[in-house]
């Protein structure tokens, strides 16, 4: 008996080292792998010129910033409702929730009609979200569709982990896309409770065949990522189609368009791109490099010669900022050629990111050392919105965060526009969130503007924020 017994626990005593020894492997992968980060080389340097995104006559594009939660939900829906002969959506986070069920059933409808559908979606998301999903197996057995996940998490490779797919987009047909920081479920789309504050961009071409528009350039980069060996399809299983239970989601999700119609009258509406756009000089795709590992930080190093070029203001909005010693230095310079550099970011008790909650309370003071303006939205609803303005001439949107994973880890794009008017629209928005804010002081102090309201931060987050800093050497994960 005693025999038994010592065998048993000797068996538990292995298998604990086994765990040990692969939770050991799996995180020295993930640190050796990442942990450097890689300088801008000077092949970029020399080939990017801030110049190149500015144009003094109009292109064939047009552009308009899409502010309101339900009006990008329902552009979507209208857009995809009416494509006529072909659909790329990419995305970080698809869940099949709501909104994200109304998108599923707006793309099976499309699928219907013929149209050519490739949908890119994030691996990590795919795991949690998508895997045994009966919604999405009910979407990828359609005819003209195929979903492809980028760079699937497998522990076995750890040096591959961290390399996320993060791009928002949709592009309908040859001449609309939407580009910007919303994922693809309720919290960023329609009105359905909980909910993060973000924006798109809407850009409309009547020549599509005209070489400068930026489809184009969208485009092309949406093939380079499709055709990466990373990306694998998703859901294309001898049988899944007839499966009772895809059928019946497959089903439910054609009822729910016949609803969506009657609840979202704006689908079937011809809409006036014309009149809800503006001109535009030029609009640029900047974006990072698309492998799975860690990253020229190319797009940090573009924005930050853009804002050099700045005459009177730079405005930043980022959800969380999270930076190295070259980031601090990058923005100090920035800080150093222009007359006011604003940046509004979550504060520690309004911010929806630990992580970035945690490196903003212990790494503040770095800041302000750069010369940053330094705003904190108190708002109430997490900010998730990230955007630039250089004076009035360049509006920046996209799904970059001035964050190191965003810098290194990160497939990132912002688009840069080049008009006044869209410039003033974007400024204007990001200004009713600065009247929700309060502004960090260099001594450590606060200026409360009247009639705003500092959120209280509940002891339980204080406590996992205040945890969280012990893994501050973590940071360029987060």
């Amino acid at each position: 008996m005693g025999h038994k017994r010592r065998w048993k626990w000797l068996k538990i005593r292995y298998l604990l080292l086994a765990v040990l020894f692969f939770v050991l492997y799996v995180v020295a992968g993930i640190i050796i792998s990442y942990i450097r980060q890689p300088k801008v080389s000077r092949e970029y340097q020399e080939s990017f010129h801030p110049e190149s995104c500015y144009s003094d006559t109009v292109s064939a594009d047009r552009a308009c910033v899409i502010e309101d939660n339900t009006a990008a939900l329902e552009e979507r829906l209208r857009m995809i409702g009416q494509a006529r002969e072909r659909i790329i959506l990419s995305t970080f986070d698809f869940h099949a929730d709501k909104s994200g069920k109304d998108v599923i059933a707006a793309l099976i409808e499309a699928a219907k009609r013929n149209v050519k559908i490739q949908i890119l979606v994030d691996g990590f998301s795919a795991l949690q979200q998508m895997d045994g999903n009966v919604y999405f197996y009910a979407l990828s057995s359609m005819d003209n569709v195929e979903i492809k996940i980028y760079n699937r998490l497998n522990l076995l490779m750890p040096w591959k982990s961290m390399g996320r797919l993060h791009d928002k987009y949709l592009i309908v047909d040859d001449g609309l896309y939407l580009l910007g920081g919303r994922n693809t479920y309720d919290y960023f789309l329609g009105d359905n409770g909980y909910k993060n504050y973000d924006r798109d961009v809407l850009v409309y071409c009547g020549e599509p065949d005209s070489k400068e528009s930026s489809i184009h350039q969208l485009e092309d980069y949406f093939q380079s990522v499709w055709n990466l060996d990373v990306c694998k399809t998703f859901g294309k299983k001898a049988g899944m189609a007839e499966k009772a239970k895809v059928k019946m989601a497959r089903e439910e999700l054609e009822k729910r368009w016949k609803k969506l119609l009657k609840e979202y009258p704006v689908i079937l509406e011809k809409a006036d791109y014309i009149e809800m756009t503006y001109e535009v000089n030029r609009i640029t795709l900047l974006s990072n490099p698309t492998h799975v590992y860690a990253k020229e930080p190319t797009l940090f190093y573009s924005l930050t010669q853009l804002m050099k070029q700045a005459q009177e203001e730079v405005a930043i909005h980022t959800p969380y900022i999270i930076c190295n010693d070259w980031m601090y230095d990058s923005l100090k310079e920035v800080c150093s050629e222009n007359k006011k550099v604003l940046l509004m970011t979550n504060s520690v008790a309004n911010n929806g990111n630990p992580f970035g909650a945690s490196d903003y309370q212990k790494n503040k003071g770095k800041l302000l050392k750069t010369g940053l303006e330094i705003h904190e939205y108190e708002g109430g609803v997490s900010y998730h919105g990230k955007s630039i303005t250089i004076d009035d001439e360049l509006a920046i949107v996209g799904s970059f965060n001035m964050d190191m994973r965003s810098a290194y880890l990160d497939t990132e794009l912002m688009l840069v526009i080049d008009s006044r008017d869209v410039a003033r629209q974007l400024r204007g928005y990001m200004q009713s969130y600065e009247e929700d804010s309060v502004e960090a002081l260099p001594d450590g102090s606060y200026h409360v503007p009247d009639g705003v309201a500092r959120q209280k931060i509940s002891k339980k987050r204080e406590q996992r924020v205040k945890l969280l800093t012990l893994f501050n050497w973590f940071r360029f994960l987060m």
